[in-house]
C-alpha cells in the first residue's frame, strides 16, 4: 500500500543504493560500488521499500544475485533520471565556480578528433589559455550522449539526429559518404560513382552502428547485398585494406586521408550526407569557456567542409 506522507522522506542516497543493486545484481557488490557496508545498504534498501509501500528487491542468501520486482523496475526507471539530473546538476556548479579557468570536458569519436579537433584545440587554447580541455573518446556518439545527459561531458560531436533526451546541437559540418578504391581501381574513371557500382564487389565494412546502417541499407533499398569481406572501426585500417585491394569502402570523408596516393577517392550521388554537429544538455549551465569552444568548432568546420544550414543555438 503506498503512503503519500512517507514519499517526503526519500532521499537521493535512497535512489542511489537501488540503483547500484540493480547495476550490480547484487546487495554486496552494491556495498562495494558504494563503499558501504552491507548492512547498511540492506537497511537503505528497507527504507525505500518502506517509503514506497512496495517490495523493491528479491533478496537472496548471502553473496547470491539479487534481481528486482517489478515495482523495482519501475522505481529504477525514475532513479535513473534523478541520479542523471543530480550528476547534471553538479557538473554545473563545477563549471559555474571554474569561470574562465579549469577544465572543459569534451566528447569525440574517431573521424572528429583526427580531422576536426586539432585545430580546434589550437585556436581554442589561444583565447582560452586557462580552460583545459579532457578528451572522452567512443567509438560510438550514443555513449558520449549519454555522457552528456550524465553531467560526465560538458560538450560533445555527434551525428545527427540526436536520440530522445535532453540534448540542443548546432550543426558544424556536413560529411559527404564517398567511395574509396584502390588507385589502379576500373570503378569510377570519370571520378564519380553509384551505389549500383558495387553490386557483387568486395566491400570493407564498418562496425559503426550509425555508418554501417546507413551504408548497406542504402545499398539494399538499391538491390544491392553488400557483400562484406571484412569489418574494422579503425579509420586507418580501413583505408589500408582498400589501399591493399581486399576491397573497396563506403564511408564519411572525414575519415580518409585524402593525400594518400594509394587509394582514389569517388562522389556518390545518391547517399545522404553525415552531418555532425555539437550537442549539450539544453538545462545545464553552458559556461563562456563552452560556448567559446562551440564557436571555434563551427569556424574551423567551415574551413573543412561547406555547412548547408547552422540551426540558431
Amino acid at each position: 500500500m503506498i503512503h503519500p506522507n512517507l514519499w517526503q522522506d526519500l532521499e537521493i542516497r535512497h535512489l542511489g543504493v537501488l540503483l547500484a543493486i540493480a547495476e550490480n545484481s547484487s546487495l554486496w557488490a552494491a556495498a562495494d560500488v558504494l563503499d558501504l557496508s552491507p548492512s547498511a545498504v540492506s537497511q537503505q534498501l528497507t527504507t525505500l521499500e518502506r517509503i514506497v509501500g512496495q517490495r523493491l528487491v528479491e533478496r537472496g542468501r548471502g553473496r547470491r544475485q539479487t534481481r528486482l520486482t517489478e515495482a523495482g523496475e519501475l522505481l529504477v526507471r525514475h532513479a535513473r533520471a534523478v541520479i542523471a539530473r543530480v550528476r547534471a546538476a553538479r557538473a554545473d556548479f563545477a563549471a559555474f565556480e571554474s569561470g574562465a579557468v579549469g577544465s572543459l570536458r569534451l566528447g569525440t569519436f574517431q573521424s572528429v578528433g583526427a580531422r576536426i579537433i586539432p585545430a580546434v584545440l589550437r585556436e581554442f587554447a589561444t583565447a582560452w589559455p586557462g580552460v583545459e580541455v579532457e578528451l572522452t573518446e567512443q567509438e560510438a556518439d550514443d555513449q558520449l550522449l549519454t555522457a552528456v545527459e550524465h553531467g560526465q561531458v560538458d560538450l560533445s560531436f555527434a551525428a545527427y539526429p540526436l536520440p530522445e533526451g535532453p540534448f540542443e546541437a548546432t550543426e558544424l559540418v556536413q560529411d559527404p559518404y564517398v567511395l574509396v578504391v584502390p588507385a589502379g581501381s576500373p570503378i569510377g574513371a570519370d571520378r564519380s560513382a553509384r551505389l549500383d557500382d558495387l553490386r557483387d564487389v568486395p566491400l570493407i565494412g564498418n562496425r559503426s552502428p550509425h555508418v554501417r546502417a546507413r551504408v548497406e541499407e542504402a545499398l539494399r533499398e538499391r538491390g544491392v547485398e553488400p557483400r562484406v569481406v571484412m569489418r574494422t572501426d579503425d579509420n586507418g585500417t580501413l583505408q589500408g585494406l582498400v589501399a591493399a585491394e581486399i576491397g573497396v569502402a563506403v564511408t564519411p570523408l572525414l575519415t580518409l586521408d585524402e593525400q594518400d596516393p594509394r587509394i582514389r577517392i569517388l562522389h556518390l550521388d545518391d547517399l545522404p550526407t553525415r552531418t555532425i554537429v555539437m550537442a549539450w544538455h539544453r538545462d545545464r549551465y553552458r559556461s563562456p569557456a563552452a560556448r567559446g569552444f562551440v564557436g571555434a568548432a563551427q569556424r574551423v568546420s567551415a574551413r573543412l567542409l561547406p555547412v548547408r544550414h547552422v540551426p540558431s543555438d
